[in-house]
């Protein structure tokens, strides 16, 4: 690769970390692309450089952002692991998640505006759903498959319900009431 080549890419994957985590915090429609740019600290002039159009961004800073929960999901799915649900929900449903939609999940930052989104956002939305069914799935507690997946379609409401909920309200003892009632509820699902 060129190092012209090479630069582009450094530029390229700044660029799409940045709309990840700026999606995440503002929703898809909460930043512009030349507001955007700017921030990267480009000109608006060259997204075209980097992007045939907005949507492709917006499915790049979302897999990227996706990629991201991936690896750090991981931890719950490796093999010699000794971790539960109850810790999963205990570091979804935590003060920092509430408090950081920017590096949090984007399956819950996201979630009302990729539903008015194109067919392909959805498509890329609905892959990273699966994936953390699976892992919810895989930490549940039944023996029976239809129940496991059932718990894990509970879990997976509760945990996007409750984060996105909480951040919806200005009364602080309502969020940390949503926050609190929903780890109470899926703990009840590891016991």
């Amino acid at each position: 690769m060129s190092r012209s080549q090479a630069e582009k890419a450094v530029i390229h994957e700044h660029i799409v970390n940045l709309a990840a985590e700026r999606f995440r915090e503002v929703g898809l429609n909460g930043i512009g692309v030349a507001d955007l740019m700017k921030e990267a600290g480009r000109t608006g002039g060259g997204f075209y450089k980097h992007f045939e159009s907005r949507e492709k961004l917006v499915e790049e800073a979302l897999q990227c952002a996706f990629n991201k929960r991936t690896k750090a999901l991981e931890k719950y799915t490796d093999p010699e692991s000794t971790l539960t649900l109850t810790d999963l929900v205990d570091s979804y449903l935590s003060e920092r998640h509430l408090n950081d939609p920017g590096s949090g999940c984007a399956l819950a930052a996201v979630m009302n505006d990729v539903a008015r989104s194109s067919d392909s956002i959805r498509e890329v939305y609905t892959q990273e759903l699966q994936k953390e069914l699976a892992v919810i799935t895989a930490l549940t507690s039944s023996k029976q498959p239809s129940k496991k997946r059932a718990q894990a379609l509970l879990a997976m409401c509760t945990l996007v319900g409750a984060i996105g909920l909480s951040r919806a309200v200005t009364d602080e003892g309502l969020a940390q009431e949503l926050l609190n009632t929903g780890k109470t509820l899926l703990k009840a699902l590891d016991a």
